[in-house]
């Protein structure tokens, strides 16, 4: 969403296989990239089908019972020695050889898939320790280069963004032609004074994130993910990292404006859908997690109708594939591993900087999530919501934000200092160690005490540096390498 957009809405209102964020299951590519319109028919009746087996599903009892896990997926920019972008990804992941990394949609990324875990314990350390040994493993394999977790390159330009940076695989060449079926015109982007107009969805692998996985019980979904509606804003505000995009850019977190852009399927013939492919949402949850896929299917055309025979009926497939083409910052993923359980996807998170910053963010993310789950926020306006979001993403820790039972607005800032003790009772309650849950939240007092988020890092060291990106990213990785959290970079 653009800055124009926003302002014109803002007076409205491994715990199992992975996610369906990749098309395919673990990496696993289709057969094929292109699809009859007989195939698009037949998936549509599929997909309407499977949302009855679902609904069943959901509503047995027991279903989904289990410990809280926690699981993440990082994406991964591969650079050469000067910083630039190294469209190398099917080397490097065959230099690993290590299940956990798959390639991502261009060239010069990759994604890594981090252990689950329970969320007893000291969850936090052992993300982090699995952080820094995975990062540093993979900018080991890069011949002439290394791996760094950032929101967006600096050093990308426009001719990074052809049909042949799009990595080899049918599931990208697919998904591709999908959405160019349902939007005839180029997808246009429009990020404070930059318009920039492509053929193409390649323009979706400058972003990279930090994508985090928590498990629900059915019961309690809705309470939960309206919960994590409502904590994106203030922890997104403390998390900017994406300053910079074909130059600098006003936004903290540009990545938020660049995806809603960049796949928006939406073409004059459909601008009467409310949200795009990649969306905050409209409203809060009422009826649970069926609800949303349902939306999925009435709203979303779908783009990639691989039909799988021969599946069990609680695995659906055509379902969990569609649903994987709609990229609502936080979506549900139902999962047929080991009986089947539901999950919350919360993806607005961007990668880095650094291990100790990406544990801190997930711990603080979860524990406010599970804090405001104890309330009943459908009192509070949605759209006040949906406006902490994009001021958040705009402007950092200087965005205004409001709150629940608060009056008036708030610097985030403030209000982040204000509700890291509110996560704190949140992780405790969820059986995490005191000590793991004070390690990392001391990581957010710090850096929002200081006011040294990633994006802020950046700007300021790209004006030391005079401009110079290459440079900018060659110290950043260095120091992302160190492990050190980015409020005590140099």
């Amino acid at each position: 969403m653009s800055g124009r957009d926003l302002r014109n809405h803002l007076p409205c209102h491994r715990c199992g296989i992975r996610s369906a964020g990749q098309l395919g299951v673990m990496g696993q590519d289709l057969d094929k990239e292109r699809f009859s319109e007989d195939e698009f028919l037949r998936f549509g009746e599929r997909i309407r089908e499977q949302l009855g087996t679902l609904r069943e599903l959901l509503g047995t009892p027991g279903f989904g019972q289990g410990p809280v896990t926690i699981g993440a997926e990082l994406e991964l920019f591969l650079v050469d020695e000067r910083g630039r972008p190294l469209p190398h990804n099917s080397e490097v992941r065959e230099t690993l050889g290590d299940p956990r990394v798959v390639l991502e949609l261009g060239r010069y990324n990759l994604e890594v898939n981090l252990t689950p875990t329970t969320l007893e314990g000291k969850p936090f350390e052992l993300l982090g320790a699995e952080i820094q040994d995975t990062v540093t493993k993979v900018d080991a394999a890069v011949e002439g280069g290394g791996a760094l977790p950032i929101g967006i390159l600096p050093t990308l330009e426009t001719e990074d963004f052809t049909v042949g940076a799009m990595s080899d695989q049918n599931r990208y060449r697919a998904m591709s032609r999908g959405l160019r079926r349902l939007r005839l015109e180029p997808f246009l982007v429009k990020i404070d004074d930059l318009e920039l107009s492509v053929e193409d969805v390649i323009l979706e692998s400058a972003n990279t994130s930090w994508q985090v996985h928590i498990r629900t019980p059915p019961e309690r979904f809705a309470r939960l993910f309206n919960a994590a509606q409502l904590a994106i804003g203030p922890v997104l505000a403390a998390c900017g990292n994406s300053p910079i995009f074909l130059g600098p850019r006003k936004w903290e977190e540009t990545r938020i404006a660049l995806m809603e852009e960049a796949a928006d399927d939406r073409d004059v013939a459909r601008l009467e859908r409310r949200d795009g492919r990649v969306t905050f949402g409209s409203d809060w949850v009422r009826e649970g997690a069926i609800e949303l896929f349902e939306r999925y299917v009435a709203d979303y055309e779908p783009i990639v109708p691989d039909l799988v025979d021969g599946a069990a009926p609680h695995e659906v497939p055509e379902l969990r594939l569609h649903q994987g083409t709609i990229w609502q910052w936080n979506r549900p993923v139902y999962d047929p591993a080991d009986g089947g359980h539901l999950r919350i996807e919360m993806r607005a998170l961007p990668a880095g900087p650094s291990c100790a910053d990406m544990a801190a963010n997930t711990a603080f993310l979860v524990g406010l999530t599970l804090s405001q789950a104890e309330r009943d926020l459908t009192g509070y306006r949605f759209a006040e919501a949906y406006q902490n979001f994009y001021r958040a993403a705009m402007h950092g820790l200087d965005a205004k934000l409001s709150w629940p039972g608060w009056d008036g607005e708030h610097e985030a800032a403030d209000l982040i200092l204000r509700l890291l003790p509110e996560a704190r009772e949140g992780l405790l309650g969820a059986g995490v160690a005191p000590s793991d849950a004070d390690r990392a939240l001391e990581v957010m007092e710090q850096r929002t005490r200081l006011r040294r988020t990633g994006a802020v890092w950046q700007r300021e060291t790209l004006e030391r540096l005079g401009g110079d990106v290459e440079e900018l990213v060659r110290r950043y990785r260095e120091l992302a390498l160190s492990g050190l959290p980015v409020h005590m970079w140099r």
